[in-house]
């Protein structure tokens, strides 16, 4: 497991994730922030609060809501020298920059024979639980993780935050950078000072023996969590953080998978046609032989996320969920 160095202090999820657009900032000037309510409000999360008094409003910059406009141009500022960060406030939004992500800065250094590049984070929301509704509660991170070109990461802890983070604003690809809204108040440690999480590279976040648990974002958390309960009937799991979709770490994890023989891959995504499926297809291929169980997943139900609190709660993956699983696969029912 990565563990912070000795300059290490308990900060927020959200503390993390300022303090690196902040630090960011500070080293290069091109770095500019552009969303809905990102200068005065701070964003509806005060993830940006205090921003645009150091930054002032020419980096920091609320625009009109129209996500669509305001990506396409930070898309152009991108390929002119700029390294602009744009803020999409509900994750579910991303529908409508859907032509400027997938269609123009995915495809923008290919269709240019590499002459062009658009170094842009487009941070965004995921995640249920908090009673917004089906228009504000998806977690769509497997639509682009599905276009080629785009890179895409998912961090779980403070820590991985602010390291991913600063790699995705320093990366000369476009990055889409998911932050589970339920994580902002989650405290761990992190650096005080400069430091870098290399993508593509996995996170063994609990080691054990009798059972693989591929978690991404907050299901991280749920694996954890679920590791405990098992732990108590005699299961040993292992937690596997991938931190990104793309690149994915197919070494970490298929070798976790040989060594336990079993594994489940969990995701706040929709289950059908989603991250937990080609994880899956991955430990399938990879640990085929190894195998003493099928691979399963547990993803979203394949509804609108409810208003209802009960019936929200029931549509994701939980500790108890998780666990229930893992005693099928490992014949403790």
């Amino acid at each position: 497991m990565s563990t912070p160095s000795t300059n290490s202090r308990e900060v927020t999820f959200g503390e993390a994730i300022r303090e690196a657009l902040v630090e960011e900032m500070r080293r290069d000037p091109n770095v500019i922030i552009m969303g809905e309510d990102v200068a005065e409000a701070g964003t509806p999360f005060k993830v940006l609060s205090g921003l645009v008094e150091e930054f002032g409003t020419e980096r920091v910059i609320d625009t009109p809501i129209s996500e669509a406009g305001f990506t396409g141009l930070a898309v152009g500022a991108a390929m002119t020298g700029m390294r602009p960060v744009v803020d999409i406030m509900f994750g579910d939004f991303l529908a409508l920059t859907m032509d400027q992500v997938a269609n123009q800065a995915a495809k923008v250094h290919y269709m240019s024979g590499g002459k062009l590049s658009v170094p842009l984070v487009i941070r965004t929301t995921m995640g249920a639980s908090r009673r917004s509704a089906a228009q504000h509660s998806q977690s769509l991170h497997a639509w682009l993780s599905h276009i080629p070109g785009l890179k895409v990461v998912l961090p779980s802890t403070p820590y991985d935050a602010k390291g991913l983070l600063k790699t995705a604003v320093r990366d000369d690809n476009p990055v889409a950078f998911f932050e589970d809204k339920m994580m902002y108040k989650l405290r761990g440690q992190a650096p005080a000072g400069d430091y870098i999480i290399p993508f593509g590279v996995a996170d063994i976040k609990r080691e054990g023996t009798d059972i693989t648990v591929v978690a991404t974002s907050s299901m991280v958390h749920v694996a954890l969590g679920a590791a405990r309960l098992l732990e108590e009937i005699g299961i040993s799991a292992e937690v596997i953080d991938p931190r990104t979709t793309v690149p994915l770490d197919t070494q970490t994890i298929i070798e976790s998978a040989r060594k336990t023989s079993r594994a489940i891959v969990v995701d706040e995504g929709y289950e059908g046609y989603g991250v937990t499926a080609e994880i899956a297809s991955v430990i399938a291929d990879g640990a085929f032989y190894y195998l003493d169980a099928p691979v399963k997943r547990m993803g979203a139900m394949h509804v609108p996320v409810p208003f209802s609190p009960p019936l929200e709660d029931s549509t994701i993956p939980t500790q108890v969920s998780v666990a229930e699983m893992a005693k099928t696969l490992c014949g403790k029912v």
